[in-house]
């Protein structure tokens, strides 16, 4: 066998034993979670995200969804090239890719050699990185079942068969506007940074919302489509993070309720620096012998 062959079958063997290793820390963290079973508030309820669904997509329907397509056919055809300039952002490909390839590296990694910063770092980009894997994956699939099972008819189609034709199991590309799928990406996406980053939530928020309102600037899905894809991949997502933070995965809960990431500003700021500088040469990146012992019970803080 040829040392290329060895190299490929010990990255291999190293990555099972890390997901085994991370199976079996998921599987201990059954126990955080039953301790914490407190009761959604008001307006997190699923009963109270379908009112909010039924309400806000209902309206949209009956207010907004008629006169969309002759709105956007008045405008100089500038404004429908400007959004599709970025529309795409809210494809699922690039960040399924990215995201992915991401875990796949760090899972190839023998973390446990590194120094602790840069082992704290690897371990938290690969959990926010499986979160957001996880969410738009999830959430996209769970699109594509609705939008082939209720066969809504695209804008393209408005002056054949109106706003509101809906044919189900049509499996037809054209009958596949309801809920967009490119909204509800975005919503998991945007959702899963703002829970990451809170200090730039309202900016991901705002970027998020130009995105998503694209696909109506582009003739693509109407604005009920777009309403109820936000509210599909902003849902998914938080009862997601919410799963974590009781399980102190990547995530906690604070006192007063509030989910928080773990890795707070100045924990952030440390791991990044360590890794520039290991980059740099400036530092080693292997612990040292006596550092298991230093950094035991900051590890098991910080999980």
């Amino acid at each position: 066998m040829t040392k290329s062959s060895n190299n490929v079958w010990r990255i291999l063997a190293r990555m099972r034993g890390n997901i085994r290793r991370a199976q079996m820390l998921f599987k201990g963290r059954k126990e955080r979670a039953r301790d914490s079973l407190d009761p959604l508030s008001p307006g997190q309820r699923p009963q109270d995200i379908l009112a909010v669904l039924l309400l806000t997509v209902g309206v949209a329907v009956v207010v907004f969804d008629v006169p969309t397509y002759p709105w956007l056919r008045s405008l100089p055809g500038e404004y429908r090239n400007a959004f599709r300039a970025f529309t795409d952002f809210g494809k699922a490909d690039w960040i399924l890719l990215s995201t992915g390839l991401t875990c796949l590296f760090l899972l190839a990694l023998d973390a446990g050699r590194y120094a602790f910063r840069i082992r704290m770092a690897i371990g938290s980009v690969f959990t926010y990185a499986t979160f957001i894997f996880y969410s738009v994956a999830a959430t996209g699939l769970i699109a594509i079942a609705f939008k082939w099972s209720l066969g809504r008819a695209r804008p393209k189609l408005y002056e054949q068969v109106g706003p509101v034709r809906f044919d189900f199991l049509a499996f037809d590309g054209t009958y596949t506007s309801f809920p967009s799928g490119h909204s509800t990406t975005v919503a998991a996406l945007a959702t899963a940074l703002a829970f990451i980053f809170p200090s730039y939530r309202w900016l991901i928020i705002v970027a998020a919302f130009w995105v998503a309102f694209s696909r109506v600037m582009v003739g693509a899905h109407y604005p009920s489509d777009v309403i109820a894809g936000t509210l599909l991949g902003m849902t998914f997502t938080f009862f997601t993070v919410r799963a974590m933070a009781r399980r102190r995965i990547g995530f906690h809960l604070s006192p007063s309720g509030k989910i928080e990431p773990n890795m707070n500003v100045r924990s952030a700021k440390a791991c990044v620096r360590a890794v520039w500088q290991a980059l740099r040469g400036q530092r080693g990146v292997n612990r040292v012998p006596n550092e298991r012992a230093r950094t035991e019970d900051t590890e098991r803080t910080v999980s």
